[in-house]
């Protein structure tokens, strides 16, 4: 992350690790915090219900996979930061729990830059024309953008996505009058370019804590090693 920075002339200061925790049990959260890290990610509002009363207070938690508007409640009370609003539904449903629980949730919109069939998130196109509509709702701050890049071995070929992010956050700027500070981009096989590109949170999971469980068994199974 630093070299990274380096090269793009940054202060590490200002790029957040995410250390993304999906899939690993709080005594890995445990161990990480100890070493430092304050700043986790769950892709799951269930897995995170069990996860983090078992970890330490002081960490911040971010939901950064799709969230369900059943789940919502759960959310706006687990979580510092939900980086995953990918449609004004969703967000008015984060907007009614938030007022329930008189408390006002920062926010990332999700942006499907690449549009892939798999994938959530807005068109750019149709969150610059909801974006008033978002910034309308009281209880929800905007603080910036984020996407999932397609996967590729070469971390150049989804440089445009990371530049297209950033680009649409300037648009975005210019709808609102006011800054969006944060663009969440780049994981383990990528980080160094969306860092590049002006990300200033980086979702880390595998770099980090090494294959995931669920990984590492499947990875066993196709080789025979487990039934």
């Amino acid at each position: 992350m630093a070299a990274a920075c380096d090269r793009a002339g940054r202060d590490p200061a200002s790029v957040t690790l995410v250390a993304v925790s999906k899939n690993h049990p709080p005594e890995t959260v445990r161990a990480a915090a100890a070493l430092g890290l304050t700043v986790f990610g769950e892709n799951r509002v269930q897995e995170a219900k069990t996860k983090i009363p078992l970890s330490p207070g002081r960490l911040q938690w971010h939901l950064i996979g799709h969230l369900q508007s059943n789940k919502c409640r759960d959310a706006v009370e687990l979580f510092q930061m939900i980086e995953s609003v990918d449609s004004l539904a969703l967000a008015q449903e984060l907007q009614k729990w938030a007022a329930k629980s008189a408390k006002t949730l920062p926010v990332l919109l999700e942006v499907n830059v690449a549009g892939e069939a798999s994938k959530f998130g807005y068109r750019p196109d149709l969150l610059l024309a909801e974006l008033a509509q978002l910034n309308a709702l009281t209880k929800l701050e905007i603080h910036g953008l984020m996407t999932v890049a397609p996967w590729s071995p070469d971390p150049e070929k989804v440089r445009p996505v990371f530049r297209r992010l950033r680009e649409l956050r300037t648009e975005c700027e210019q709808v609102l009058g006011a800054p969006l500070p944060h663009l969440s981009m780049g994981m383990s096989g990528d980080f160094e370019v969306a860092i590049e590109e002006g990300a200033t949170l980086v979702r880390i999971g595998t770099a980090l804590f090494g294959p995931r469980a669920a990984g590492r068994k499947a990875a066993a199974a196709a080789a025979g090693e487990v039934d």
